[in-house]
């Protein structure tokens, strides 16, 4: 999907949708108090950040001059965000950690699937050794395969939205049926970020080095300031 237009959404645009709705999922995780059914309707929005993200970072490894650095960037991170996470959602801290590991993990395995002198079965053993790591991560070694296939098929918006739609129903909204209940319907909005990417128009957008770091600021700094509130609300 080759784009360079003003027409659409800049990666900026689309950065700042994912964390106006990541913000309020995951203020509806833990703050709502009403009916069930309806807590569970209020978190499909939430669906579209895990794909926009993972598509982004897909394009950052075509776009960054330094992939190493862009690796260390999500690593950083991923420790910095640990915690918070694991406090607000009251998780055991060495059984689950923040989604920005499996962004991490995900751009690790499509720069191993990418590098030009490594074996096939040496990249395959990489790119499984990386889901396995990404397992207790929130959205887990599916954000790892999204980031991969986005990835492989870079510029293919094709086979990028059929690997995606794949992936989504295999690992997520299929196993969300023996849940029962809502969350089939509620996985099923992944879908609504596909329209929200196919309208990237290949542009950075406005913000700089600001944008450039500002989700990964974002996503520990909102977790505290949440946690921060449900402690002065009692929640």
């Amino acid at each position: 999907m080759s784009k360079k237009t003003t027409v659409g959404l800049t990666a900026c645009a689309l950065k700042n949708l994912a964390v106006a709705a990541m913000l309020f999922d995951h203020f509806i995780a833990v703050f709502w108090q009403g009916n069930e059914a309806a807590g569970l309707l209020l978190r499909i929005p939430g669906r579209i950040v895990a794909p926009i993200m993972c598509y982004m970072i897909a394009e950052g490894f075509y776009r960054t001059s330094n992939v190493k650095k862009y690796l260390a960037r999500l690593l950083l991170f991923a420790a910095l965000s640990h915690f918070p996470y694991v406090i607000y959602f009251e998780l055991s801290w060495w059984r689950a950690t923040g989604v920005i590991w499996s962004l991490f993990l995900g751009l690790l395995s499509l720069t191993i699937a990418r590098h030009p002198r490594l074996p096939f079965l040496v990249k395959a053993a990489g790119i499984f050794f990386c889901c396995l790591l990404a397992y207790p991560a929130d959205w887990n070694y599916i954000a790892v395969l999204w980031i991969l296939f986005f990835g492989l098929f870079h510029e293919q918006w094709e086979k990028q939205a059929i690997s995606f739609a794949a992936i989504g129903l295999l690992f997520l909204i299929l196993p969300a049926f023996r849940q029962g209940g809502l969350n089939p319907l509620v996985c099923s909005g992944i879908f609504l970020a596909l329209p929200l990417i196919r309208c990237y128009n290949g542009q950075r957008g406005p913000g700089g080095r600001i944008a450039k770091w500002g989700f990964y600021l974002f996503y520990p700094a909102h977790l505290m300031a949440l946690e921060l509130l449900k402690l002065a609300l009692g929640v």
